[in-house]
């Protein structure tokens, strides 16, 4: 445990870029040998605006990566947040507890408040209209969405206490996590359910994407399943019936231009349909 904790302390930036374009390269390559959906589209084209929105993410968090450095450094020289206030916690502890907890208010939390809070899912809705969900998808967030994502982590540092080392794991680990549970590929269903009660499946994270509520507001986790199991906001839903898209922007076309999906969380608030979950 000591060597991880060593070497997420200094990762290289070449290493961390590695994990994304390696993680990416990965999950494409599975999505053509084990394909969910057979989608009827041109993989690169669809991949443009998403490896867009990849890159608009990388730019912003490298811009203010030096707040979380410094936030990181503060607790740890000061002893301050969760993980530093209880006693005689076992490394393996302090890290497995800081990186659940920075999932929790980093992903979870931040993921819920973007469904709840209308300014709010008007720019996360970037990432809902995407009708052909796969692995590039993980990462089509609208620039806004960047930096909120980027501040929940940040408090989230500060309240949990936690060390560079835990935050460069997290990220890592929450980088392939998305990648995995976006990617276009059929598990066997057992597999699928039996990873769903620790990680966050593939066919758990469909779910979220089906064009309705209530499905759209549900199954938030990022790496840990845990934390919908806990707060009452996992569902299922058969992978067969998924729909993906967001049922007041089904405009396919549009929802594929980055100059559209820059403007769309300035569109008015448009109320969306919920269905029977039952049906």
């Amino acid at each position: 445990m000591e060597s991880i904790v060593t070497y997420f302390e200094t990762i290289p930036s070449l290493h961390r870029s590695l994990i994304l374009v390696g993680g990416l390269t990965l999950f494409w390559l599975l999505e053509g040998t084990l394909p969910l959906f057979n989608f009827k589209y041109k993989k690169w084209k669809h991949a443009v605006p998403n490896l867009f929105f990849t890159l608009t993410t990388i730019i912003i968090n490298f811009g203010l990566a030096f707040m979380l450095v410094k936030t990181a450094d503060w607790v740890k020289v000061n002893d301050f947040g969760i993980i530093n206030w209880i006693p005689n916690l076992p490394l393996w502890a302090y890290v497995l507890l800081g990186v659940l907890l920075l999932d929790f208010i980093g992903a979870y939390l931040a993921h819920y408040v973007e469904h709840k809070v209308k300014p709010l899912w008007m720019v996360h809705l970037v990432h809902h209209t995407d009708h052909n969900v796969d692995t590039t998808t993980a990462n089509r967030h609208h620039p806004l969405e960047s930096v909120i994502r980027f501040v929940f982590t940040l408090i989230g540092v500060f309240i949990i206490g936690a060390p560079i080392a835990i935050v460069m794991l997290y990220q890592s680990m929450s980088l392939v996590a998305t990648q995995f549970s976006h990617a276009n590929i059929k598990l066997p269903k057992t597999i699928d359910k039996a990873i769903s009660y620790v990680l966050v499946s593939p066919d758990m994270h469909k779910v979220h994407h089906h064009y309705m509520l209530p499905y759209t507001d549900s199954n938030y986790g990022n790496i840990f399943s845990i934390w919908d199991r806990l707060f009452g906001t996992f569902m299922t839903l058969d992978r067969d019936a998924i729909v993906y898209g967001v049922d007041t922007f089904p405009d396919e076309e549009a929802n594929g231009k980055i100059g559209e999906l820059l403007k769309q969380p300035f569109h008015k608030y448009r109320k969306p349909t919920t269905i029977n979950s039952s049906e």
